[in-house]
């Protein structure tokens, strides 16, 4: 019998993932990461992950379900490899996908090595998202949810070739979040109608300037907005308070709406513009994870999203000589930020992912 290892949240579909391991004939373990003390985060909140209500709702289903659970002490990976990444990326100007980096180095990366000294098989997610093996090949494939507004490849897309292969994702066959929630109902979980979580984790209430100032003992100090020609327009609160494609929340009174383009950060000074101008077509990627294919030697179309929550666009992806990727699009897009992750697709399959510097 193979043997899992299931990162339990304390939400529904983590727990959900647990019974459906099982159910596929898995000896689980559940375990949850300690990431932080809720002190780093400020006044402790409901929706926070770490908070002890999911630590003890994981407890129960694992208790249900009759798996061991376990709660391991990452904390200090997670300030490193999480928290000091996404403070670095603002204070350079761009703006981090937390989430991504948690993926990355933590679930998949510190979780898995984990799973591997406790001699599991694979480790188990309740992300919604499908991995398949291509039958002809041997590779390994990451594929969107069949449920696509709840679709999570755009996370899944800096997973190595040998990490999918030792990852399960039970949830990505589900059409609907209310058949997960059945399935919840139908083994009695204490958490079946527990509301998701939408916030970054560690900054449950929003507010990820107060956070860093909390986190750093910085003090953000106001400077300029400036137009694209220098021209003072006004006072802003502190640069790493705006992103790019930014109107509301300025605090100005203009005669026409200005949206931010660019953020200079040796100057202090946050530049506004005309909203036509913050539209680009190209963008260059770094570290990019080739998933569904090697590197190519030929351009390749593609579908593209350069945030989560963007709409997918044709483009076309020309590798460079240094490694890096250059994408540019059929139309427009609005807003390319550096620090988001550019993830592309084919269709249902994930190409691969990089993040955007330019």
């Amino acid at each position: 019998m193979e043997k899992a290892l299931v990162a339990m949240s304390g939400g529904v579909d983590s727990s959900v993932c647990a019974a459906l391991m099982m159910k596929n004939g898995y000896e689980c373990m559940g375990v949850t990461m300690k990431l932080y003390e809720n002190e780093t985060i400020g006044e402790p909140k409901e929706n926070s992950c770490c908070a002890q209500r999911d630590t003890d709702d994981a407890r129960k289903v694992c208790e249900r379900l009759g798996m061991p659970y376990y709660v391991l002490n990452f904390k200090d990976a997670f300030a490193s490899e999480v928290i000091d990444r996404f403070v670095a990326a603002y204070e350079a100007g761009d703006t981090p996908n937390p989430c991504i980096d948690c993926n990355r180095y933590m679930k998949f990366d510190r979780l898995y090595q984990r799973a591997k000294e406790l001699a599991c098989d694979v480790i188990a997610t309740g992300h919604y998202a499908r991995v398949e093996q291509d039958t002809k090949t041997g590779r390994w494939l990451l594929k969107k949810a069949v449920n696509t507004a709840k679709d999570q490849s755009y996370v899944l897309a800096f997973l190595s070739q040998e990490q999918l292969s030792h990852t399960r994702f039970p949830l990505g066959d589900f059409s609907s979040k209310d058949e997960v929630r059945a399935v919840a109902d139908e083994y009695g979980f204490v958490n079946a109608k527990k509301h998701d979580s939408q916030d970054i984790c560690f900054v449950p209430d929003g507010d990820y300037a107060a956070f860093m100032e909390r986190y750093t003992g910085k003090c953000y100090p106001p400077g300029d907005f400036v137009d694209e020609n220098g021209n003072c327009l006004g006072q802003h609160k502190g640069i790493i308070r705006y992103t790019i494609g930014q109107r509301k929340g300025l605090g100005l009174s203009l005669p026409a709406p200005l949206y931010v383009c660019r953020k200079c950060m040796d100057t202090n000074e946050v530049v506004l513009t005309q909203e036509a101008a913050i539209f680009s077509d190209t963008c260059i990627v770094k570290d990019f994870n080739w998933i569904a294919y090697d590197e190519p030697t030929e351009p390749v179309r593609v579908t593209a999203k350069t945030r989560y929550r963007a709409k997918e666009a044709a483009a076309t992806a020309f590798v460079q000589p240094d490694g890096t990727v250059k994408l540019v699009f059929d139309e427009p897009q609005r807003a390319i930020t550096t620090g988001q992750a550019a993830v592309l697709y084919d269709g249902e399959l994930v190409v691969g992912g990089g993040t955007i510097i330019e």
